[in-house]
């Protein structure tokens, strides 16, 4: 032990603490006025790269940096999810959002799926992929807990949940 470890000792969690470890804030959403003049703002100007857009819902993902690193969602007016006051996203290891689901519900927190939804197991975004949780928080901001999964995305897939995505056929097999 060294000097340093005695003046800086680890931080301990408090008892009622979810076990998973957070390593990073995943993504943000931005409500925008114009989604055609934020797309040239963002991937005109800043050369974000277009993740994934869903015109009939005005909204467009742009990944900043790696798809492993992070995401920006752009939401025109009116188009957000979950009536969303604002979101953002917690990086998380899978195995850490497999136990989400039941270490938010003993805190009485109910967990939700992506279009808001009580669910008891993670949901599976096709198009990323990854799974995610959500939850609302005091003052019913949405939170997500997500984490990428190292599969090609499966464009039909839409979103899900884990177990569905896992018995789905993807290889094209009869």
């Amino acid at each position: 032990m060294t000097s340093h470890d005695l003046q800086n000792p680890a931080p301990q969690k408090p008892q009622n603490q979810i076990s998973g470890t957070i390593d990073g804030l995943y993504e943000t959403h931005l409500p925008v006025a114009d989604l055609p003049r934020s797309r040239a703002f963002y991937q005109d100007i800043l050369g974000l790269t277009l993740a994934h857009e869903l015109p009939q819902r005005r909204v467009e993902f742009y990944w900043v940096g790696s798809p492993d690193s992070a995401m920006l969602g752009l939401w025109e007016t009116g188009s957000a999810p979950l009536g969303m006051q604002l979101h953002f996203a917690f990086r998380m290891a899978a195995a850490d959002i497999h136990r989400i689901c039941d270490q938010l519900s003993q805190r009485d927190i109910q967990p939700l799926g992506l279009i808001g939804e009580a669910i008891t197991e993670p949901t599976v975004i096709g198009w990323m992929p990854a799974l995610s949780v959500y939850c609302k928080d005091p003052d019913g901001h949405s939170i997500e807990f997500i984490a990428k999964l190292p599969e090609p995305p499966d464009l039909d897939f839409s979103h899900g949940p884990y177990s569905s995505w896992q018995q789905r056929d993807h290889r094209g097999s009869p």
